[in-house]
């Protein structure tokens, strides 16, 4: 019995392993806020980071295979893994158990795959569709993360939840902004509502900013109330935002459309010494 409980805890800990794995090659931004996290949070989060760009991958690169019927398969799987507890995908595993050990709400993981079910068509978007799209490709991981960062304080999570849906809404719409061009060219998307790719102006594009800006600043009053364990993590990747967006900004629209805008990965360094900075010395 010793020897099978310790294999089942090793299979775990090796999912756990490959969702970690996932995020480095994936996302240097992601895996530099996740290290300024308290060390308990740092395999939990990698968990739910690998669970969501898994389902990602699925809808955005796979074009030369079924998707709808890939995804439909990883959606099975998941609910199973949640059902049963064990799942022989790594990733899912690994999800599993965060969710279960956290509280991770059933209606945030609905929310999110089928945000990324809507992405296996081609598609304009109505505000009502934008707003559901938003929620479940951004909001709820934030709030996944959220759930882990309260560790089962309810209260706190209640007080936090409005501003952690902003400041994930914040992040997606600069995605968007940042991806217009590949999004339409390579899947036929555009993600705002009532704007036609041809006719992307600078009044649009502001009108756009100032809706980001406000989700910014309804995401920052957030941070400051964070559990301290979480808080630096969460600055660091609304510092790392918000460099992207003021880039973004300074740039008139036809050059949105014309190239993706970056932060290159030595500014990347100097916001988080920024950011470490000003969380010891203010007191963030």
């Amino acid at each position: 019995m010793t020897k099978t409980m310790d294999h089942v805890q090793l299979f775990t800990d090796t999912s756990r392993a490959c969702a970690k794995l996932i995020t480095q090659r994936y996302s240097t931004s992601f895996t530099l806020g996740i290290r300024t996290l308290d060390q308990r949070f740092h395999l939990p989060v990698y968990a739910v980071y690998g669970f969501v760009r898994w389902a990602d991958e699925i809808v955005d690169t796979f074009h030369a295979h079924d998707k709808a019927a890939l995804f439909a398969d990883f959606k099975r799987q998941t609910y199973e893994a949640l059902e049963i507890g064990l799942s022989l995908n790594p990733v899912l595993h690994a999800f599993q158990d965060v969710v279960r050990q956290y509280g991770i709400d059933r209606e945030f993981i609905d929310a999110f795959l089928f945000s990324m079910e809507m992405d296996l068509d081609d598609r304009s978007y109505n505000q009502s569709l934008y707003e559901k799209y938003i929620y479940g490709s951004a909001e709820v991981v934030g709030l996944m993360c959220l759930r882990i960062f309260c560790e089962g304080d309810t209260a706190q999570f209640d007080h936090l939840r409005e501003p952690a849906r902003r400041l994930g809404s914040a992040f997606q719409k600069i995605n968007f902004l940042r991806d217009i061009r590949s999004d339409y060219e390579e899947r036929g998307r555009v993600y705002f509502p009532g704007v036609q790719y041809e006719q992307f102006t600078d009044e649009v594009k502001r009108t756009i900013e100032a809706d980001i800006r406000a989700d910014f600043e309804a995401g920052y009053a957030g941070i400051v109330q964070l559990p301290r364990a979480a808080r630096l993590g969460v600055y660091l990747a609304y510092v790392y935002y918000l460099k992207l967006f003021h880039k973004i900004r300074q740039l008139p629209a036809r050059r949105i459309l014309g190239e993706r805008v970056r932060v290159p990965n030595n500014t990347k360094l100097l916001l988080l010494m920024g950011s470490y900075f000003r969380y010891r010395l203010v007191r963030l």
